[in-house]
């Protein structure tokens, strides 16, 4: 059961601890008086004063970024009280794990669902957990479209491992793995250009705070992530297989 995506809330508003005007709760330094603010429970996206979206200007977070960067910067509060180079390591390591997570959109859609308490099976920590206990390999579910093809990969793959254990070379599997491999690796692409349509829908839905077609699209959004998942899994597979 997917959780429903969160709705706005208002910022709750805190004291400046050196003027005592009153701010937002995230904001990083104080309105009046200019004075860097504690650190507060804040996500990513609050942390650049961005909405929560799937969809970001890249140009626009990296100015924003650099600019924060530039402020937050330690050196700054060489002479300042311990508590601020305090907050000011605590922020600028922040801003580093904000930027890192948001500037990418894949990880920017997966933090989005760690948000909405969804977890993605291949990053599930139920998962390793029991793969770690078992001392198996962790096992993603194949999507039923591909479980014709994933079962000849799978015999070809071990033809060819047979292949190189007795020291032969055969063309023909060769050819029909790097087949295999360009055909997955269309689906990889075919699978972004889905994803770019949902955090379109996403984005609108969010906009028009409608909490139902937001849940509806990122049912949809766990289903792509996870089969692509598998795909780039099967594609490393082959790489592998022949060596690259």
């Amino acid at each position: 059961m997917l959780a429903e995506p969160s709705q706005k809330t208002e910022c709750p508003k805190v004291e400046c601890w050196s003027c005592g005007s009153e701010n937002d709760a995230d904001v990083q330094f104080c309105a009046k008086c200019g004075k860097l603010q504690p650190v507060a429970p804040a996500d990513y996206f609050h942390f650049f004063g961005l909405p929560c979206r799937l969809q970001l200007d890249r140009t626009a977070l990296e100015k924003q970024f650099y600019q924060l960067s530039r402020k937050l910067h330690p050196d700054l509060f060489a002479r300042a009280s311990a508590q601020e180079q305090q907050w000011s390591l605590e922020k600028s390591s922040l801003l580093n794990d904000a930027w890192r997570t948001l500037r990418d959109p894949l990880s920017r859609t997966e933090y989005v669902l760690e948000l909405q308490g969804i977890r993605l099976e291949e990053q599930s920590r139920d998962a390793t957990d029991a793969a770690v206990a078992s001392g198996a390999a962790k096992q993603q579910i194949v999507p039923p479209d591909l479980l014709e093809e994933v079962f000849e990969l799978n015999m070809q793959l071990e033809e060819m491992r047979m292949a190189h254990a007795s020291g032969e070379d055969d063309p023909g599997l060769k050819a029909d793995l790097q087949a295999a491999g360009k055909n997955f690796e269309a689906q990889l692409e075919a699978a972004m250009q889905q994803l770019q349509l949902l955090w379109t829908e996403w984005d609108r839905a969010a906009d028009a705070e409608d909490a139902a077609a937001q849940q509806a699209v990122q049912q949809k959004i766990v289903d792509l992530l996870n089969r692509r998942s598998y795909i780039r899994n099967l594609v490393r597979d082959v790489q592998q297989a022949l060596g690259n």
